[in-house]
């Protein structure tokens, strides 16, 4: 199983992961035979507050990277099921269009209980994706807001959206959420008070950037953000 996930099997990285999820011992025996590539991957955290449009942004982001010739795998972590335990919202459903295509794996995580913004196995299924060789790993988290914090453990770049009109909630970014970003992104910012909301963040943060995630504007400068954040990263070799 080790050697299908070191692979790229689909079929076997979902089922890795799902025993991972389950805490079975089968996952965490093959979680102890599994090698990173030579080529490490670039992992990116998306996160900010419910609504902000992170998984329309995320869509933009895979079509991005596959013509840029990159693999892309996904965790994206929502709230869990009472029932079942599993994702209720499903992000995958906004990414429904890439499901054919070989060069990326999305995955729902449901939280069972965690905190922190992240589900209780995300770190063993990047591991996981590592191991399969993606290039690119993308990491959206749940968008409860200040307490999302479990990210920065697990990402090289943490990207956190923010839209116009949030008001003193941009104050409460200071505090928290954004004070542990790398790139703040000023989503929907075709709407009134984008300038605005773009003018005070850039008093205190940079990079602040302006995207609208429905169309992809702004998505190429983010692309270009990230890149140089990893070119940073990989210079100074910081630890995860």
């Amino acid at each position: 199983m080790a050697e299908r996930v070191m692979a790229r099997d689909v079929r076997t990285v979902a089922r890795v992961i799902t025993w991972l999820e389950n805490q079975l011992p089968a996952g965490s025996a093959v979680l102890k035979l599994l090698r990173p590539p030579a080529q490490r991957a670039m992992v990116v955290g998306i996160t900010g507050y419910p609504g902000s449009g992170k998984s329309t942004l995320i869509d933009h982001l895979i079509t991005a990277y596959r013509r840029l010739g990159n693999t892309v795998g996904v965790l994206a972590v929502d709230i869990s099921s009472p029932l079942t335990g599993g994702a209720v919202l499903g992000d995958r459903i906004r990414m429904q269009h890439h499901a054919d295509d070989p060069g990326v794996y999305i995955r729902s995580m449901g939280t069972r209980g965690q905190q922190g913004g992240l589900a209780r196995a995300t770190r063993d299924a990047l591991r996981v994706l590592e191991a399969a060789a993606y290039d690119v790993i993308l990491i959206e988290t749940i968008g409860v807001g200040q307490n999302e914090i479990d990210i920065v453990s697990v990402a090289h770049t943490v990207v956190a959206l923010t839209t116009p009109g949030l008001g003193d909630d941009i104050q409460a970014m200071k505090a928290g959420l954004a004070e542990v970003a790398d790139i703040l992104v000023v989503n929907q910012g075709d709407r009134d008070g984008a300038d605005s909301a773009l003018r005070h963040l850039r008093e205190w943060h940079s990079p602040v950037l302006r995207t609208v995630a429905v169309t992809g504007e702004g998505v190429p400068e983010l692309i270009a953000a990230i890149a140089e954040r990893q070119r940073v990263h990989d210079l100074v070799q910081v630890p995860r």
